[in-house]
């Protein structure tokens, strides 16, 4: 595929060139697929389970498990398609442990189309799947991880000393700063602050959409109206800031030096004889930044907020934080159990989904071609069975031992299994040891989850008042 040099006017068609190809309305080929004889669900229209699983999801995935069981179906837009739920840990083995090339977790993830392109890697399956992880991964490995981790302790150290002390304010906004410099820097490898601040806005409206707006891509007619047109308009300046930076980190004199996502993917692809394109660059780097931005300062929100509720488990962390400063390991895997248990109770994404390209049999229930299956993460986090008295928060479930197996997925699992999970927990251990050696928090109010485009968000923004040592 050749490389693309872009001007605005290219941009801007590139971007409604993938609107129109990723359409949901456009179909994906597998047709009408019939609900009968699948595993019983509600019989409302498609359009309200939609909706309801959009948007409702942290009272309807309970709702569905206590009045359906452990396996049950909810048909959704378009054309009814069934989504068949499956929620215990030997479930979830089962899907992830199954043929990639009949189980494809791209068409599953289809809403997300539009705003990350084809050639995404949550939207590829096959060989196409397989080409850009193995270009991806060294950006991931062991000895990249080491290497953005000062980075992003500067960051967070410089974020923390900016905290207003004894004054409210919702941790979930000052995470989502902290979050987003680090993957702008780490990912993109931007520095300058001129396109650092052309870029934080837009990435944070493309974050903020709403369920109503990811469906906008089903009705291209919409995309002149209100909310609609304002998301399609960012998107369009995004794009150019984002090709903007790709056509000329090609170019740069110290590209062979540089450590950033970006460079790395320019260089890996050179030397693999196969470049990526500007557009393949893009659609990856979406990806990243919007898969690894919001998740992990959501993560972090909640854990300050469960941790400013507990005054000894607000102690024992803050002692972690000083070991692990100082080397020890038994903080880091303290902080690490934090940061683990914050993701188990209070999961970022609802599920995992993969559609079928062929009949299958999944925990003895048959399956037809063109249905999407997944375990519940909200349901297998939340299982008395996986996790005794699960409302609580616990992070001794994570000290010293691993979770029972498939009992815990915010990363999902199988081939799949996020590739930037290592850089999560990471980050998220970096930023925990910087704040709690720093300041002390405490809660202010309660919070819970509310739906944010795909992702769930503290609804108050986990509030809390800090205490600088």
């Amino acid at each position: 595929m050749a490389i693309l040099d872009h001007d605005s006017t290219d941009t801007r068609a590139l971007t409604q060139q993938r609107f129109e190809r990723m359409t949901l309305a456009g179909g994906d080929g597998l047709g009408t697929v019939s609900s009968k004889g699948l595993p019983p669900g509600p019989r409302w229209p498609a359009a309200v389970q939609t909706v309801a699983l959009l948007r409702f999801r942290h009272r309807f995935h309970p709702w569905l498990h206590k009045t359906y069981g452990d396996v049950y179906t909810v048909r959704l837009l378009p054309k009814g398609r069934p989504l068949v739920f499956f929620t215990r840990p030997e479930h979830a083995k089962e899907i992830f442990a199954a043929d990639p090339e009949v189980f494809h977790a791209g068409k599953g993830n289809a809403i997300l189309g539009p705003v990350m392109g084809e050639h995404s890697l949550l939207l590829q399956d096959g060989a196409e799947h397989k080409r850009a992880r193995k270009l991806l991964m060294p950006a991931f490995n062991g000895q990249a991880l080491r290497g953005y981790q000062q980075l992003v302790s500067d960051l967070a150290r410089d974020e923390v000393a900016h905290w207003p002390a004894d004054q409210a304010f919702r941790s979930h906004d000052r995470m989502n700063v902290l979050t987003l410099e680090v993957i702008l820097r780490v990912v993109f490898g931007v520095t300058d602050e001129q396109r650092l601040a052309a870029l934080r806005p837009r990435v944070n409206a493309t974050v903020n959409v709403s369920p109503a707006v990811l469906l906008v891509w089903t009705l291209p007619s919409l995309h002149r109206i209100g909310p609609w047109k304002a998301a399609v308009q960012n998107q369009m300046e995004l794009d150019e800031l984002m090709y903007a930076e790709i056509r000329e980190r090609r170019t740069a004199p110290d590209l062979a030096e540089r450590t950033d996502v970006l460079s790395r993917l320019i260089r890996e692809s050179t030397e693999a004889g196969d470049p990526l394109s500007d557009t393949e660059l893009r659609d990856q780097l979406v990806t990243l930044l919007l898969a690894g931005h919001e998740t992990t300062a959501t993560a972090l929100a909640w854990a300050l907020y469960e941790l400013g509720r507990d005054p000894e488990l607000m102690r024992r962390t803050r002692a972690a934080a000083q070991a692990a400063s100082a080397g020890d390991p038994d903080g880091e895997a303290w902080l690490e159990a934090v940061l683990k248990e914050s993701m188990r109770l209070h999961p970022v994404i609802p599920m995992v989904v993969r559609t079928l390209m062929k009949p299958q049999t999944v925990a003895g229930v048959e399956l037809p071609r063109g249905a999407t299956v997944g375990p519940s993460i909200l349901i297998a986090h939340q299982r008395a069975d996986n996790y005794p008295d699960p409302e609580r928060f616990d992070p001794e479930r994570f000290v010293g031992q691993s979770p029972p197996t498939n009992t815990w997925i915010p990363f999902g699992g199988g081939v799949r299994r996020c590739i930037g999970a290592g850089f999560a927990i990471m980050e998220g251990v970096a930023v925990l040891r910087e704040v709690f050696g720093a300041v002390e928090v405490t809660t202010v109010g309660t919070d819970v989850p509310l739906v944010r485009n795909i992702t769930s968000v503290p609804q108050r923004g986990a509030r809390i008042k800090v205490r600088h040592r």
